[in-house]
């Protein structure tokens, strides 16, 4: 059944999408769950992050990508697999082992074992020659210092190594990296890296619905939301459209718009 249209909502970027991505985590998804999600949500999703090393582990794991792509979602290799790849130096097996697999994309991150930059650009100029490269920012590390400058410089010299998109750090509690404890946005994070390289090719990790909610209302309902729950994905999608009270203002001002307000 097609989507009905009486109502006056926020336009939204048809897939395939570059920009207004939502970035779903998965922990572990079975190929018939994957088929049965996206063949009626497939419309809503965009990436399909299979989540830390769950990849390295699932026995139906070509399959799963296979579906995925089918979709038309991006399946993609969590950063922390690379991450322990390149501590026992094997990033390239890794890598290997992702084309064979069928992975488009992968994640390169530094934020578990402390890469350090110049390492960590490397990896990304190495993937990207077979890969979409989708690079994160931020430590996992609750007690890490959180430097909006040095956050900024980092996800400047991640595209220029080669990233496609870089992800910000919040991790599954949305208590780290791009948040305060309690969950709240640190916003001169989220202004100084936008002020650095725009918001087109940010990812925001944001799995609460208050900080979804924020980041939609701060930047549209085509901003890049990452690490989406399975569950949220529909009302992920209805907060982008002003269908949930945390955003509705977009659909009064979509209605004030049409009546000339």
């Amino acid at each position: 059944m097609e989507e009905p249209e009486f109502l006056d909502l926020p336009v939204r970027n048809a897939k395939p999408r570059i920009v207004g991505l939502t970035h779903v985590l998965d922990k572990g998804a079975s190929p018939a769950e994957i088929d049965g999600i996206l063949s009626r949500l497939g419309a809503f999703v965009d990436i399909w992050k299979l989540g830390w090393g769950t990849a390295y582990l699932e026995p139906d794991v070509g399959e799963k990508v296979e579906k995925l792509h089918d979709h038309g979602a991006r399946a993609c290799v969590g950063g922390t697999l690379l991450e322990v790849a390149w501590g026992q130096e094997r990033a390239g097996q890794c890598l290997d082992w992702a084309a064979k697999v069928g992975f488009l994309c992968v994640e390169v991150s530094n934020g578990a074992i402390g890469m350090p930059l110049e390492a960590k650009w490397a990896l990304i100029a190495e993937a990207s020659e077979r890969f979409t490269v989708f690079s994160e920012v931020g430590s996992k590390d609750p007690d890490a210092i959180v430097s909006a400058d040095a956050w900024a410089q980092e996800v400047a010299g991640d595209l220029t190594a080669g990233a496609s998109w870089v992800i910000t750090e919040g991790r599954e509690s949305g208590t780290v990296g791009l948040y305060q404890p309690d969950g709240r946005v640190r916003e001169e994070v989220v202004e100084a890296i936008v002020g650095r390289v725009g918001v087109d090719r940010l990812i925001f990790e944001a799995p609460r619905r208050e900080q979804q909610a924020w980041l939609i209302r701060r930047f549209g309902p085509n901003v890049s939301l990452g690490n989406v729950a399975i569950v949220d994905i529909v009302g992920v999608e209805a907060l982008r459209r002003g269908l949930r009270a945390d955003t509705i203002a977009l659909s009064r001002r979509s209605a004030g718009k049409e009546a000339g307000v």
